[in-house]
Formats: C-alpha cells, sequence, structure tokens
C-alpha cells in the first residue's frame, strides 16, 4: 500500500533516535518488561517455572508485525494482540499476571522518552561545544547590536553568539535537571492500587512494594509515583515538549538572526560545492537551514498545544481519550527536537562571517551609536540629562551623515555639538567620549563567563554519576 510518509523521521531525524522509536523496537522493550515482571514475581515466591522464562526470553526478538496488525483487527485492543502474539510465540501463558495494560505501556513509553530525552542531551552538548568554539573566534569582532531592528551600539558578533548561547545553556541545564529527576509510573494495576498484585502474592504487601522497586531496576530508575492512577499524570508529558520548546527557543533566535544578517550580507550558511540556493536565481545563497530550524520549532510549539489539552482532562483514575494525541505527539516532538539540533549543529559548522563588512557598517554608524555616551559625559560636564538628551536629539535629527572611526573629528553631529554654546563638550572632550575604548563595554568579560559557565555544564552532562 502505498501510504504518506512521516517526514520528521525521514528527512530530519537520525538513525539513532527512529530507532528509539520503531514499531519493533517498542514491541521488544515491552516483552522485555512482561519477562523482567514474570522473572520478579518468581525471585519473590510466585511459581513459575525456569523453562517458561526461558521460552518467553528465546522469542524476544521474534516480531511480525502483519501478524500482531491481524490479531488487533480482531481484537480491537493493541495491547492484548500484543499479550496474545508473544504467548502464542512462547508457547505459554503465564505473563501479565496481576496487571493491567497500562503497567506496560506506560513505563515503556515513559523509557522510550527518557531514552530520547537524553539524545536530545548529547546533541545539544555537541551544539554547545561548536557555539563555543565561535564565541571565543568572534569575541572580538565588531558588530553593530540592534533594538527594534535599529542600529543602538556597538558589540560584537562572539557576544551576540553568547547571547543566545546563554538562554541555550539554560535550557540545557532545565533539561539535565529533567532527567536526573524524572519519574515512572510503576506497577500499579488497574486503578493504581496494586490490588490485584496484592491479591497474587496474598495479602504481603511488603512483596508487591518489591516487585516494584524490581522492575524499576529494570527500568533503571530508582524511584516511582506513589499514588498514580490506571495512566500517570499528562501533565508529565507537557513538561517534558516544554523542556524541548524551550531548547528550540535559542537556536530559533539566532537563525532569525542570522536571516537578517544574511540580507545585508554580514553572515551567511555554509554552501558546499554542489547545493543549490535557488532553482530560478543561480546567484542566490538562501538561509535554507536556519529556515527550517525557524520552522521546526514551530512544529515543537504545536505539539506543546497539543500535550497542554490533554493536561488537566484526565477523567478519574484514567481514561484513553489521551491515545490518539499521544501517538502522534510522543514520538514526533523528539523526531523534530532532535531534526532541528542536528540542524543547528550543520549551521554552526559551516558558518560564513563578512567581518570586514560588520567593521565596515559599525563605521556607517558612528559617531550616533556613541550619543549615550556623549549625553553622559555632557551630564559629568554639569549638564542637567534631560537638557542633554533634547540637545543630542536635535543634532541627531539634523544630521544623516554617516560617519568613519577614521574621520570622526570632521563629522557634522561632532562638529555641531562642539559649535553649541550651552553643551558644554569640546571637539576632544567629544571625541574622547566617542572613541575611547572598549567600544562594546564589558563584552569581552561577559563572554569569559559564558564559556565558564558553558564548559562546567558539559562537563556535569558527561558525568558519570548520572543516571543512565
Amino acid at each position: 500500500m502505498d501510504i504518506p510518509s512521516n517526514i520528521l523521521a525521514e528527512r530530519y531525524a537520525s538513525r539513532e533516535m527512529n530507532a528509539i522509536w520503531s514499531p519493533k523496537r517498542r514491541i521488544i522493550i515491552e516483552r522485555e518488561l512482561w519477562v523482567a515482571i514474570l522473572q520478579a514475581q518468581k525471585a519473590l515466591g510466585i511459581a513459575v517455572d525456569a523453562t517458561v522464562i526461558e521460552d518467553y526470553r528465546r522469542v524476544i526478538a521474534q516480531v511480525d508485525l502483519h501478524s500482531i496488525a491481524q490479531r488487533e483487527t480482531q481484537l480491537q485492543h493493541d495491547l492484548m494482540a500484543r499479550l496474545q502474539e508473544f504467548s502464542a510465540l512462547a508457547g505459554q501463558e503465564q505473563i501479565h499476571l496481576g496487571l493491567t495494560s497500562r503497567d506496560i505501556t506506560e513505563n515503556c513509553e515513559q523509557l522510550l522518552i527518557l531514552e530520547s530525552l537524553r539524545l536530545i542531551l548529547r546533541r545539544a552538548v555537541d551544539c554547545l561545544k561548536l557555539l563555543i568554539e565561535l564565541v571565543i573566534r568572534y569575541r572580538n569582532t565588531p558588530l553593530v547590536a540592534r533594538t527594534h531592528n535599529m542600529p543602538a551600539q556597538p558589540t560584537t558578533l562572539g557576544r551576540r553568539l553568547a547571547m543566545r548561547g546563554e538562554e541555550y545553556l539554560i535550557a540545557s541545564n532545565d533539561l539535565l535537571a529533567l532527567i536526573s529527576g524524572y519519574q515512572f509510573r510503576g506497577i500499579k494495576g488497574a486503578v493504581g492500587t496494586q490490588s490485584d498484585l496484592l491479591e497474587l502474592f496474598e495479602g504481603d504487601e511488603q512483596r508487591v512494594q518489591q516487585l516494584e522497586e524490581r522492575v524499576l531496576q529494570h527500568l533503571q530508575r530508582q524511584g516511582a509515583l506513589c499514588v498514580s492512577g490506571q495512566i500517570y499524570p499528562r501533565s508529565l508529558d507537557l513538561k517534558v515538549v516544554h523542556h524541548l520548546v524551550q531548547l528550540a527557543a535559542a537556536p530559533a533566535s539566532l537563525a532569525l538572526d542570522i536571516r537578517l544578517m544574511s540580507g545585508t550580507s554580514l553572515m551567511g550558511e555554509g554552501y558546499a560545492a554542489g547545493r543549490v540556493g535557488s532553482s530560478a536565481m543561480p546567484h542566490k545563497r538562501n538561509p535554507a537551514m536556519c529556515e527550517r530550524i525557524s520552522a521546526l520549532g514551530v512544529v515543537l510549539k504545536g505539539y506543546h498545544t497539543m500535550l497542554a489539552t490533554l493536561s488537566g482532562a484526565q477523567w478519574y483514575e484514567g481514561d484513553v481519550s489521551c491515545s490518539v494525541v499521544r501517538r502522534v505527539a510522543l514520538p514526533n516532538m523528539f523526531l523534530a527536537s532532535e531534526g532541528l539540533l542536528n540542524t543547528l549543529q550543520q549551521l554552526l559548522k559551516g558558518l560564513v562571517i563578512n567581518e570586514a563588512g560588520m567593521q565596515a557598517e559599525l563605521e556607517r554608524y558612528l559617531p550616533q551609536l556613541m550619543s549615550s555616551r556623549i549625553l553622559m559625559a555632557a551630564v559629568r560636564a554639569g549638564l542637567g540629562r534631560e537638557q542633554a538628551h533634547r540637545i543630542l536629539r536635535e543634532e541627531l535629527s539634523a544630521t544623516e551623515t554617516p560617519g568613519t572611526l577614521r574621520d570622526v573629528a570632521r563629522h557634522p553631529l561632532v562638529r555641531r555639538l562642539a559649535a553649541r554654546a550651552e553643551f558644554p563638550l569640546g571637539l576632544q572632550e567629544i571625541m574622547q567620549a566617542i572613541t575611547t575604548p572598549p567600544l562594546w563595554g564589558r563584552a569581552p568579560t561577559q563572554i569569559e563567563q559564558f564559556v565558564k559557565q558553558a564548559r562546567n555544564f558539559i562537563e556535569q552532562s558527561s558525568s558519570p554519576a548520572l543516571p543512565d
């Protein structure tokens, strides 16, 4: 059958992320969980022959998606179809004792979410390393800072990159904290009370607790929710996608910066031999990677909206109205997130920087960019702040001629200000206010602080003390 493909999976995400969410892998980890539960039940006193466990273990990897789909067509229940298929392959019927479907599906979905978060964190760190290199390389490259898209004051390219990097670092830190504290539903039974498991263990609460602890060891987590219903709170899914949206914010803003700067030839994407920018205009080098980053950020916000709708909409101990939304959102939000980070990595590796153009733009707007410096120098010389502000506004309005760093003394703005009787600064004082380094304030120190924090995070994120 010719059916639509998953664009996120095919075009943007890696094989590694696709493998996490592949249908066969999901079935395999469900079977592994069933076997782990059965083995734990045996260890805690339930009569299970060792050959039964081996029969199940032997067929874990024998996955026939077509056969499972046929069973589901008849049963109209996906988990039961997978359960019957597994038992038929093993020739046994001893798994799933005391359990409900959600004991399997919820924990396995959370395992996939946790594995995906770890992979996203690795991708995030890879991008952060590249960003640090660029920040350091261009820490002293002059650039016109803009607010409201208007020339404002001098900065450096390294600082602009570090500005986006700090937001990215905050999101990465939050992602690391999410991974470290992520809690599974655990084994709770039909409505969360573990009633059937308590019956299975003949009223022995300690063995029920030990069973859940053993299952959590299999899932490589230490703690579980205490009083979950049949399903874990869907606000936890919202929390996860929120972190993915947060992580995408700085790359999307950086991509927008680069798109805007590409329009004035200050920065651009690297174009390898053979890459085409436009089918109609051979000279075009469109910032397609930046546009993709922005677009995938929008896709993530869409999944955020979907999962936000489920948050706070649970019926009592649980229902399945969330199922369709989660089937779509959970895998695809990770495919989109990784696709965004993969594109960011490619972008950062190939950035083309026009340093001469940035220097020329800075000179073009001097000394107007230093108007706040002139204002403060005038106030220090005894002029009222508002009066100084008014005089500068008047002279700036009357002066449209671009200046240059090499010819400040002859700039009309400087000459007109120096000639005003009520203005307390002469030509030399005005020139000193305009040209005294550093033109970009504490940018170098701020960059140094960012690089230190980012490197500390990279070391922390690779610590062997972190849970796998």
